[in-house]
């Protein structure tokens, strides 16, 4: 496929994996961009020292482009940053902070900056602030959320034509989803839950076992009452966290509940203490495959409903 966002990466299909925090590493992010994606590596929670090392892994890999997701509000976001102008990488992704003061630093290193935004207000000043494409999220996916939906936000940032590629992410598992998104006007989609079921992933096989078996109902959202939505699976944490957050306990209090439980649940495999993110379009993922199978069957799917949605009459 050839459009704006493939040219503009460097890449065969639309499709980069989410940057998903201790689950994308740089074996996960190699396999995709080999698959003819873009993969992605994941810093939030790591040190300097190991997004380094995952980033020559992925170079040792692959001689295809794959990128890096930047948390602002880490503390140590600024080595890493440095880390990835210094390596050279294609492209970072960014959350949880104002992406804008890094553009014109990352532009300066040669790589590409694509802001995650949660409404139409950020994506305005994203698409005039010099960044090469951004993703908008929806509360379908899985980890952090905001309040508006995929679908909506689509509809309301696309409502006139974008300078800059725009991506659909939340909720995104197959290809039906993302022939949804490209017929809505959007570049390309992330995806992150479906690609945490690939065999090249370190999520742990306990928590990939969770997912597999989950159904739609089985998602929550921990925090939104407080602006700090998590969207994962219902456990042992999810429901003493929300017991917490609905008795009115202090965000301080709701915080110390949450640490470490993404670390437990996505790598140690404690599927009943830590905190296992996923998007809500569960009932798709029922296999275990290598990313290449994976995205072979996206773009078969999504070809399909391309080709059956050109027939439709209304």
């Amino acid at each position: 496929m050839k459009n704006r966002l493939c040219e503009m990466l460097g890449i065969r299909y639309p499709i980069i994996q989410g940057g998903m925090a201790w689950s994308s590493d740089g074996t996960l992010a190699a396999a995709v961009s080999n698959a003819g994606g873009a993969g992605i590596i994941g810093s939030g929670g790591r040190t300097t020292e190991w997004v380094i090392e995952e980033i020559k892994k992925a170079k040792s890999l692959t001689d295809k482009p794959f990128g890096v997701n930047l948390m602002l509000m880490a503390p140590n976001v600024k080595e890493i940053a440095e880390a990835v102008r210094e390596e050279k990488v294609s492209f970072v992704t960014t959350g949880a902070g104002n992406p804008i003061p890094w553009i014109d630093k990352m532009h300066k290193a040669g790589v590409k900056v694509i802001p995650v935004v949660p409404n139409v207000k950020l994506a305005k000043r994203i698409a005039a602030s010099g960044a090469d494409a951004m993703v908008i999220e929806g509360m379908e996916g899985g980890g952090h959320i905001g309040k508006m939906t995929c679908m909506a936000l689509l509809s309301n940032v696309l409502n006139e034509p974008c300078p800059i590629p725009v991506l659909a992410a939340g909720g995104i598992s197959d290809g039906r989803a993302m022939a949804a998104a490209l017929l809505m006007g959007a570049d390309g989609v992330q995806m992150g839950t479906r690609f945490l079921l690939t065999t090249e992933c370190p999520v742990h096989e306990k928590t990939k076992e969770m997912i597999l078996n989950a159904t739609d109902t089985d998602c929550v959202v921990t925090g939104f009452s407080r602006n700090m939505g998590v969207r994962c699976l219902e456990n042992a944490f999810t429901r003493k966290y929300l017991a917490a957050e609905i008795s009115g306990a202090s965000n301080e209090t709701l915080m110390e509940l949450g640490t470490g439980t993404a670390r437990m649940g996505m790598k140690e495999g404690d599927t009943e203490n830590g905190s296992v993110m996923a998007g809500e379009s569960l009932n798709v993922l029922n296999e275990i495959l290598p990313c290449k199978d994976i995205i072979e069957k996206i773009i078969a799917d999504a070809n399909t409903a391309l080709a059956n949605a050109a027939v439709i009459k209304l």
